[in-house]
């Protein structure tokens, strides 16, 4: 439904949504990337202290995917359950607390243990926000609405970056290394985000909590969700063991992992790979020019979505995107040799289209999946796609071994999105992408419990 030809009631629901929650679950992801991702900035620090090698830092940023992908299902599932407000927030706290303890990963069995503890702690975060915006906002909006959390992960290294860089650079304060304190100190941010959670999200817009929408708005918005949800359900399967044998849904689920393979390689290398290209160690100059890629990210985030959203047209703008993605990565190698600056602007690229492809994407099964085939499909979805997250750093040091050459895992992980993109083409075909129509309103609780 353009926005022209909707209701002023729903259009008026929609900016309301739109303004109260995308700021608040873009500062959750703000804080999960942070804490996700900080062990590339505490690379340098952390394996001078502890002595870890390479192969031993790249298992460990890694095997916070298998916890992830372990208690994905079942976390999403009890969110779809016990309402995402309660269920954000306990994920927010407990990983803040356990990222705060990696101060004490002195030995590769802390560090594998921690890392490992993180992943089962934060998994549901990302699926669980993709569920809940499924709960506010109907499929037409949906990419432009998700390009606003995306803001997430640019932001968390524009700011993040220099705070990483700033904090590694403190060294001794309370006693501690510097990589401790970075620890710390991000870990305990993520914990006051998450007690705010608690007390600022609503579960749904019929929620009595949720005073910020007029009775006319409420209805409006719940009537095109409903609608959609029957569509959905009427086209889909149905229940959380069927959308976990769904051949659609594990085809997207080789597509996000594809996506994720391409990120992670980025994001767990990109401080050193900068500090490469300038010659300089990691610290707060490479910290902010670490930032710069994903400022290009953000902007990158906002505008392709949003221009999904206007042209009506998903898979041939998120196939280009993810693309470019790869090619970026890929190229960010070869030109290394060549132009620092140029390898410097690849990098910008490929950071952009492998964030941006992400809220596109995910209005495919969010739009195919609904009820409590939601909540399970998507946690699989992500979890098996963030598998990548573990093979990225493993298969890039691999490859970098293999061919004694330090491009060698770049063109490996932007080869590697290159053919998610391909694959993202054949969506329409398999008839995992619909336009919703229109359908009989469904009672959510009454499904909860049938489904479930």
């Amino acid at each position: 439904m353009s926005q022209e030809k909707r209701p002023a009631a729903l259009s008026a629901a929609i900016g309301k949504s739109i303004r109260r929650l995308l700021p608040f679950l873009a500062l959750m992801y703000v804080m999960a990337y942070l804490d996700r991702a900080n062990v590339g900035f505490a690379k340098q620090a952390f394996q001078a202290d502890t002595g870890l090698s390479n192969a031993a830092y790249a298992f460990g940023a890694g095997i916070f995917f298998i916890g992830y992908a372990i208690f994905e299902v079942p976390s999403n599932v009890l969110l779809f359950k016990v309402g995402a407000r309660m269920w954000l927030s306990r994920i927010m706290v407990t990983w803040g607390l356990i990222s705060a303890a990696m101060m004490f990963s002195h030995t590769e069995t802390i560090f594998y243990t921690l890392r490992f503890l993180l992943g089962a702690s934060e998994a549901g975060f990302m699926p669980g926000v993709m569920l809940y915006l499924t709960f506010w906002f109907p499929i037409d909006v949906r990419a432009k609405v998700a390009g606003y959390f995306w803001f997430g992960p640019p932001i968390a290294f524009v700011l993040g970056g220099p705070l990483s860089g700033g904090l590694l650079q403190i060294d001794g304060f309370l006693g501690l290394q510097s990589w401790q304190l970075m620890f710390l100190v991000e870990g305990l941010l993520a914990v006051v985000v998450g007690v705010w959670a608690f007390f600022y999200l609503d579960d749904r817009p019929s929620d009595a909590r949720c005073t910020w929408l007029d009775a006319e708005e409420k209805a409006a918005l719940a009537t095109v969700i409903d609608a959609e949800e029957r569509e959905k359900l009427d086209h889909g399967p149905k229940g959380v063991w069927a959308a976990l044998a769904d051949p659609k849904v594990l085809y997207l689920c080789l597509i996000a992992f594809t996506i994720q393979v391409g990120s992670y390689g980025m994001a767990f290398f990109l401080p050193t790979q900068v500090a490469a290209l300038v010659g300089s160690k990691v610290g707060f100059l490479v910290g902010v020019l670490s930032g710069i890629p994903w400022a290009v990210a953000a902007l990158a985030a906002w505008y392709i979505p949003h221009l999904s959203t206007i042209t009506g047209e998903r898979r041939v703008i998120s196939a280009a995107t993810l693309f470019l993605g790869g090619a970026g990565v890929a190229l960010s190698g070869a030109l290394a040799v060549v132009s620092p600056l140029a390898a410097f602007v690849a990098l910008c690229i490929g950071c952009a289209g492998l964030l941006a492809v992400q809220p596109i994407y995910w209005t495919f099964p969010t739009g195919y999946l609904g009820g409590a085939a939601a909540a399970s499909g998507i946690a699989l979805i992500n979890s098996l796609g963030n598998l990548g997250g573990f093979v990225a750093p493993n298969i890039r040091v691999w490859a970098e071994s293999l061919f004694d050459s330090t491009t060698a895992g770049l063109y490996l992980l932007g080869g590697i999105a290159i053919i998610g993109s391909v694959m993202i083409l054949g969506v329409f075909a398999l008839g995992i992408a619909r336009r919703p129509g229109t359908a009989t309103p469904v009672d959510h609780a009454a499904r909860r419990t049938a489904e479930v």
